[in-house]
């Protein structure tokens, strides 16, 4: 893990500078597709001719810097957007190289019994280096985030590098980066053929209920958009009730929303460390605190739970959450379920019990959220 040594002063510096960037990104982005407030009228049925939809696609992709975007609350989450984006540039007897090991979520997509991409004759090989991969590869996938793995993030420009060295070597490789928790933590997007994220986490801004997004080449988003329709009708249809003004609403909102994400973790990160933790915070929005024991890491999320705008009264309880391998623990008393730009807190029930906490809109809702946490768990 790289040790950060800038003081929490100069990160805070550092996030209001990227604020700025991303912010102006964003207002050109509108301007220039000139966001109207006719385009907030949702269509029903086969919503054909959906010109609110259309826009919202070409500022995402202005944003994001990428040739086309396809952005819809019929993305149930990440991993949907991501299995999306799998399926339809894949084909029967192509290998996908993971550049890391991939997230949990992802592994029933990959290698699940039924439906799965091994299933349907895909082949799906983790590696740590790019040398001597299979001549029927078609895709290289880098995580940026770190799932439940005690390791960095990935920064665009380490992202980038990889890409470099793919298009040098392997110029006909598709590279495809899941972007959940990075996107506006720093000046600009990886250069990936395609990128692909949630609604529910940084781009939404808590505003958004669900969906997600994929953007990238063209030709690949086509595909993309032909896989979550149908084949040739990809973005003609797909109705958007009335989604557009949330999804709109929440892009606006990110940038601000994830430089308030940034510094609560920047400060609970200071908080946690000078209690005697060891804490974890690099390229995204997520904080890891290694709490070391069960016990602490339950009081932990007890407490982000009762300092929640939403269900402060429950106590969250580990279970078997779909697609990990153990029991998971969350604390996520938002305004969206499972919205992890709000301040959340999540962990696996297993060793060295690492805590992830992430999000928070509002600056300092979360610093009274993270003081009151701190005190419950005490020093090491």
């Amino acid at each position: 893990m790289a040790e950060n040594t800038k003081t929490t002063e100069q990160i805070y510096a550092e996030i209001d500078r990227v604020y700025r960037i991303n912010a102006e990104k964003v207002l050109n982005a509108f301007t220039k597709n000139r966001v109207a407030a006719s385009h907030f009228a949702g269509t029903n049925g086969y919503g054909y001719d959906d010109t609110g939809r259309d826009v919202a696609d070409k500022v995402f992709a202005d944003v994001l810097g990428k040739e086309k975007a396809i952005v819809r609350y019929a993305f149930a989450n990440g991993t949907h957007a991501l299995s999306t984006a799998l399926f339809g540039i894949l084909r029967p007897n192509d290998t996908v190289l993971f550049y890391g090991e991939p997230y949990d979520t992802l592994k029933n997509v990959i290698w699940g019994k039924s439906g799965s991409l091994t299933d349907w004759g895909v082949k799906a090989i983790i590696a740590d280096a790019l040398l001597n991969i299979p001549p029927q590869t078609r895709v290289i996938y880098i995580q940026r985030s770190r799932g439940y793995l005690l390791r960095d993030s990935m920064s665009v420009s380490e992202i980038n590098l990889v890409i470099n060295v793919v298009r040098e070597i392997y110029p006909t490789v598709i590279t495809l980066v899941d972007n959940c928790y990075g996107e506006f933590c720093e000046e600009t997007e990886p250069d990936a053929d395609l990128i692909v994220g949630s609604l529910i986490k940084n781009l939404g801004a808590g505003i958004a209920q669900t969906g997600g997004y994929i953007a990238g080449r063209a030709d690949l988003v086509e595909q993309c958009a032909d896989r979550l329709y149908t084949v040739g009708t990809g973005f003609e249809i797909g109705c958007t009730l009335n989604s557009t003004r949330e999804i709109l609403s929440g892009l606006f909102r990110a940038p601000s929303a994830v430089a308030s994400a940034r510094k609560s973790a920047a400060y609970a990160a200071e908080v946690f460390k000078n209690m005697g933790y060891d804490t974890y915070f690099t390229n995204d929005i997520t904080l890891i605190i290694k709490l070391g024991s069960a016990d602490k890491l339950k009081q932990f999320c007890h407490t982000i739970q009762a300092n929640s705008p939403v269900d402060s009264h429950l106590t969250p309880e580990p279970w078997a959450m779909p697609g990990y391998d153990c029991d998971v623990i969350m604390a996520a008393g938002g305004f969206v379920s499972g919205a992890s730009i709000e301040l959340s807190a999540d962990a696996p029930l297993r060793e060295p019990y690492c805590v992830y906490l992430q999000g928070g809109i509002d600056f300092e809702m979360a610093r009274i959220a993270i003081d009151r946490t701190a005190a419950a768990i005490g020093h090491k």
